[in-house]
């Protein structure tokens, strides 16, 4: 190779040469790749071309051309980057993803080659891959689809078994559930289900009537319509437009194979921020914790990015203005949206609008024969006409009726037409207008029993909430109403919203039904209607203590007390609840907050501190955080204020908003020093050690979690004077005191196994593993780690075992295990990389970048 020049692992697209051109094609001055590698403008990541080649591989189209695709893609890369170049730290996170992506791609095409059944080509390369890279279980996956594929069902078991012992011998680890399940397919003879694609389609579409009923024309019209430019079916209230919207959207899943997504945009309710469902999109897309970011104009663009060459369609339904839509709509030519609204929106520039009318004669009556008995509508035609034409033909009207004859089997149709029939009693039998059919929901009504008429419009008091059983329980303020709650059912007042990620059921009220249920609510005493909406609060407090009692703790993180409230038992595991409950917790905050009842607004949204911090909701945390503060200082309540100050402060502090999460860690160290609060100074104060810390203040820091652990002592809080144990010998380790470091570290992970508390445990000895390494004790070092890691994959916390994990393989590494040290990091990145946990990304592509110089022959070039 020419002298001043430099190889970099690949032939060198567009966005990587400099200006003026290099001297040859593919290569660059050796003297001026520092500035494209470390010294670009952050924000500004380019990109080798092993990602088209990806890009490529995962395109739609039959899976050969995919995978021949994938093949010339990956011919484009030679040799190991920069590697006639000095070694820069600089360049190792950049090194270490090229290196990544390269292998991801190759991984991508090996799962092509197999699902073609091109077995015996992908064992020959996945034999010599897995010698370079013996723990990653991508490729074993592959290699044991392959050997079972061509028939060598007894060598896959073996290979199994080898990676198995590789594993759990050599890292600590044992294989993750993919590998292990598929070993269990292999195992029962059972076919093997092709690995799910990658992305995964996206499938959030609420089901399909099962009657659907009519609205061909319609049908026909909006398939034809939707395409790149939005299609918006508008109508009146009870016209059908959900169903149809659904209906229509089921049909074209064929021709966007990438998935569909749903939202309910509220727009009869309380509109929803198009920030927030930016972020449940970007969620659903594999975006989650600081990746989300903070702005709803750059939410749009990375929404409308993570679109780019898909072919998704997005239903939004129930929108209020074109100003919620807009941001919501993709950019790319492959997607399409489909959008329901009471109103036109002649605000949404190049918009296509379909008008959705009542139902033609022939409709309304197969949708009334569908739902109340085609042989009774067939037996009555009259009466059946008649009917049709009472409901003005409104979809919704036809349906209330037909229910309402088919749960009365002893009525006839004459009966039904009779009620109706009257002209002056019409309009409040049957009136289309702002609220539509109100009068058919009172007649439905007055039918009930009294506990479920009162069950009935109390529901309303959450407002545009879905809502599990206990619900009912609480408006009534008894327990077992499961029959009232099956009244309701019946009588189509409540519907069956699915089920939640515990398996419970949920219900909701449509739309139109909780406007009539909220205007029976507003008919009852203003103290009864606080009364009610106590109740439910506090029943759901109550629970979400239960449930954050059963996730690793959060430090500074406080509840306040026990609210006296009857609660049922906790239906789900703690994290499966919170993740069912997350948007109820959140409304319940702004409807305490609204009522006046500060005291459970607060409680409320500290409750879920436990959950939003393990799952890195920080949105949802400094929101809910944030009305709740609003509601406490209108009424003068100090000690919710303080501990909200204390939440915002750490949540401030994971955005890097540093100076603003002092400011609140300040103001709540003031209010719990004015309430006498010991305890609670104490955590403010050791928030602000952690602020001075981050900020690199060790000396700083330690003052502070000083000042912490003697209040925490007072107080007698052991769980927090162990953290704060960890907190000072961590601090002690920054400033190079190793000796008086291990002395704190040990005396906290005493104390955490002496109260029980594992997850503190585990963090302490993942701090003394990495004070191990650095005093050269290697072997220390690694099994501190390990045990850290089995406690923390014990209590399912992904993050905190992901730093773990990323210790394991930097202390492999100081012991001269680079190959080693590269299979656990695997498994870290995966995790930082869901989490949207940018640091640990950046470290974890710097240690595979490490390992990889020290792996390969060329680790020693200049």
């Amino acid at each position: 190779m020419a002298a001043g020049t430099t190889h970099v692992g690949h032939r060198q697209p567009a966005d990587l040469r400099l200006a003026p051109a290099p001297p040859a094609a593919g290569h660059a001055p050796a003297h001026a790749l520092p500035r494209v590698l470390a010294g670009r403008r952050p924000g500004r990541r380019r990109r080798a071309p092993v990602h088209p080649a990806r890009r490529r591989s995962r395109a739609g189209g039959p899976p050969r051309s995919r995978a021949d695709a994938a093949g010339r893609g990956g011919a484009l890369w030679r040799g190991e980057p920069l590697a006639d170049l000095p070694t820069a730290p600089a360049w190792d996170a950049e090194l270490g993803r090229l290196v990544e992506n390269r292998l991801a791609a190759v991984e991508e095409r090996l799962a092509l080659q197999v699902s073609l059944g091109r077995h015996d080509l992908a064992i020959a390369e996945l034999t010599v891959l897995l010698a370079e890279h013996p723990y990653r279980e991508r490729l074993w996956q592959q290699y044991l689809r392959a050997l079972t594929g061509a028939g060598r069902r007894a060598e896959a078991l073996r290979a199994y078994s080898t990676a198995r012992e590789r594993l759990v011998t050599e890292l600590g680890v044992e294989p993750g559930p993919e590998l292990r399940a598929l070993q269990a397919a292999i195992l029962s003879g059972a076919p093997l289900e092709a690995p799910a694609a990658d992305p995964r389609p996206l499938r959030q579409l609420p089901a399909d009537l099962p009657d659907f009923t009519g609205r061909e024309d319609y049908v026909r019209d909006l398939e034809a319509a939707v395409g790149p430019a939005p299609v918006v079916l508008t109508g009146a209230p009870g016209t059908g437009k959900t169903a149809l919207a659904m209906h229509v959207a089921h049909r074209l899943a064929a021709r966007y194979p990438d998935g569909q997504l749903y939202v309910d945009l509220a727009g009869t309710g309380t509109p929803r921020d198009p920030a927030e469902v930016l972020a449940d999109f970007l969620h659903a897309l594999g975006v989650t914790g600081n990746a989300v970011p903070a702005g709803l104009g750059q939410r749009a663009a990375l929404f409308r990015s993570r679109l780019a060459g898909r072919r998704m369609l997005l239903v939004l339904d129930d929108a209020a203005t074109g100003a919620q839509v807009r941001p919501l709509l993709p950019a790319d030519a492959g997607c399409a949206a489909l959008v329901t609204a009471r109103g036109r929106l002649p605000e949404l520039a190049g918009a296509k609008h379909v008008e959705l009318g009542v139902f033609g004669e022939r409709e309304a009556s197969a949708l009334l024969a569908g739902i109340a008995g085609a042989d009774r509508v067939v037996g009555e035609p009259a009466a059946a006409a008649a009917i049709a034409r009472c409901c003005g033909y409104l979809p919704l009207a036809i349906r209330i009726a037909g229910a309402r004859l088919a749960g009365r089997q002893a009525w006839s149709l004459r009966t039904l037409h009779d009620r109706l029939a009257d002209e002056s009693s019409r309009l409040s039998e049957l009136r289309v207008g702002d609220l539509g059919v109100r009068p058919s929901f009172e007649l439905s009504l007055r039918q009930l029993p009294a506990r479920a008429r009162t069950a009935f419009c109390r529901a309303a008091v959450l407002g545009a909430q879905d809502f599990p059983s206990w619900v009912v329980d609480a408006v009534l303020g008894r327990d077992g109403t499961h029959e009232v709650l099956d009244v309701l059912v019946d009588a189509n007042l409540v519907s069956l919203a699915g089920r939640d990620a515990g398996g419970q059921p949920r219900y909701r009220l449509h739309d139109l039904l909780r406007c009539y249920a909220a205007e029976l609510l507003a008919e009852e005493p203003v103290a009864l209607r606080r009364e009610t909406l106590h109740r439910v609060l506090s029943v759901l407090l109550a629970l979400a203590k239960t449930a954050a009692a059963g996730l690793p703790p959060a430090f500074g993180a406080m509840t306040g007390p026990e609210v006296p409230a009857a609660s049922p038992e906790l239906p789900a595991e703690p994290l499966e609840w919170f993740t069912a409950e997350r948007k109820l917790i959140a409304g319940a905050v702004q409807l305490a907050a609204d009522a006046g009842l500060d005291e459970l607004s607060w409680q409320l949204t500290a409750a879920a501190v436990p959950f939003y911090d393990l799952r890195g909701a920080y949105d949802e945390w400094r929101r809910s955080h944030l009305i709740a503060l609003a509601a406490v200082e209108a009424a003068g309540n100090r000690a919710g204020a303080a501990v909200l100050h204390r939440g915002l402060g750490q949540v401030r502090l994971y955005h890097d908003e540093y100076e603003a999460a002092v400011h609140d860690m300040e103001r709540s160290a003031e209010l719990f020093r004015s309430l006498g609060d010991v305890r609670g100074e104490a955590l403010a104060v050791a928030g602000l050690g952690t602020v001075a810390r981050v900020r690199d203040r060790p000396q700083e820091a330690l003052e502070c979690y000083r000042r912490a652990l003697t209040g925490l002592e007072r107080a007698g809080d052991r769980t927090g004077v162990a953290q704060m144990r960890n907190a000072i010998g961590s601090t002690h380790a920054l400033l190079g005191e190793f000796t008086e470091a291990g002395t704190w570290l040990l005396r906290a992970r005493d104390l955490a196994r002496e109260i029980g508390d594992p997850h503190r445990e585990a963090k302490v000895l993942t701090e003394l593993g990495t004070l191990h390494r650095d005093a050269g004790r290697l072997p220390d070092s690694l099994a501190c780690l390990r045990l850290a890691l089995s406690i923390l994959e014990d209590l399912d916390d992904e993050r905190c075992s992901a730093y773990a994990l990323l210790g394991i393989g930097q202390t492999l590494l100081a012991a001269g295990e680079p190959v080693q040290a590269r299979g656990v990091c695997d498994r870290a990145l995966r995790v930082f990389r869901e989490t949207g946990n940018r640091q640990g990304e950046t470290t974890g592509l710097a240690l595979l970048e490490q390992a990889q110089r020290r792996r390969s022959p060329s680790a020693t070039r200049a």
